[in-house]
């Protein structure tokens, strides 16, 4: 049997015990259904050896080859990761194109005796779902965009606010990175088809009927670029922009930055880089804070003379139709609680429109 995906919503009520990428970890890595397990029947070497021979020599010789590549990796599989798999297990299967890979290994498991099913059209069936969400339908719910300047709390706000039962798109945690220079997170980003499907998925799930708050980002978050469609929707939504004096923020950000502060090297390589746009003695000034551990003061300083002027300037290009702003004087975790009402009590009051 073949499975036809019709949504992407569809891919959350699927029954099945595993979902199996049976591509190379190369097409796994790049992206993949969410949930999948990568168990390749060729991988990248065998891969590219089988495509060369395919068009250099001849498609019977590649096929043959192939299928017997193929064989190997299945047995490897049977007597590894799917050993212990009972009698009653139910696969999805899918290669790139729902081709002779996935159908070649879909064939040897039924043999077994599971009741094997097989992707229509592969992960590319997939793909095309999540392209349409993003780049052709409007974001599924009215947005508004939580704003303020570096070092507002804008991230963990967010989550404040998810836990609050609000309704939120975390841009950046899909995206691994903090959207600045200094955004970098551990395991670095995803590609940006991984970051796409994340997406996609999330949109799925929005209840259509109430807005969804995202964080305010340029139209790229590190490496990755944001969908038109989204793009478009944050640009034309309503915002709330968190006003808090630069000390705290700096405050602030010196405790959200320590994964980046506990390795100087680091920080001053990344400060290093803002050479061509502030003067060598500024850039001294920052540096020498680093590495004197005064954290405060380099985050003070960089907001100061680099941040808060480029938001500023931002800002006043794309002046939003409606804006409130909630202000504080304290970002600790109990100011940060305090402020998360703030916000959700503005939310109720915002008639965003959807785009």
């Amino acid at each position: 049997m073949a499975l036809t995906l019709t949504s992407v919503r569809q891919i959350a009520a699927l029954e099945f015990d595993d979902v199996i990428d049976v591509r190379s970890p190369a097409e796994f890595a790049e992206d993949h259904l969410p949930g999948a397990i990568n168990l390749p029947v060729l991988d990248d070497a065998e891969r590219a050896r089988v495509g060369t021979i395919y068009t250099q020599q001849s498609s019977f010789l590649a096929r043959k080859i192939g299928a017997a590549l193929v064989a190997r990796n299945a047995a490897r599989h049977l007597e590894g990761p799917l050993a212990d798999k009972p009698g009653g297990w139910r696969p999805l299967i899918y290669c790139w194109r729902g081709g002779q890979r996935s159908s070649s290994f879909a064939t040897i498991l039924a043999s077994v005796g599971w009741r094997v099913e097989l992707l229509e059209g592969g992960y590319k069936s997939w793909r095309r779902l999540v392209v349409a969400a993003l780049q052709n339908e409007p974001v599924p719910s009215p947005a508004i965009v939580l704003d303020g300047n570096t070092g507002s709390a804008k991230t963990e706000l967010l989550a404040l606010l998810a836990r609050r039962g609000v309704q939120t798109v975390d841009l950046e945690g899909l995206a691994n990175h903090r959207g600045s220079l200094f955004g970098e997170r551990p395991g670095g980003q995803p590609p940006q088809k991984a970051f796409e499907s994340r997406l996609a998925l999330a949109f799925a799930s929005l209840d259509q009927g109430r807005p969804v708050v995202v964080e305010a980002e340029s139209s790229r978050v590190g490496d990755i670029a944001l969908p038109k469609q989204l793009w478009v929707a944050m640009r034309a939504a309503p915002r709330i922009r968190i006003a808090a004096p630069r000390p705290e923020r700096a405050r602030y950000l010196a405790r959200a930055y320590a994964d980046l502060t506990c390795d100087k090297s680091r920080l001053a390589e990344i400060v290093s880089c803002l050479r061509s746009q502030h003067s060598a003695e500024r850039i001294e000034t920052w540096l020498a804070a680093a590495e004197a551990g005064d954290f405060v003061r380099l985050a003070d300083g960089l907001m100061e003379a680099h941040y808060d002027p480029r938001y500023d300037k931002h800002r006043a290009r794309a002046t939003p139709a409606t804006e409130r702003v909630v202000t504080t004087d304290s970002l600790t975790p109990e100011g940060l609680d305090r402020l998360a009402a703030q916000i959700e009590a503005e939310i109720g009051t915002l008639k965003p429109a959807a785009v």
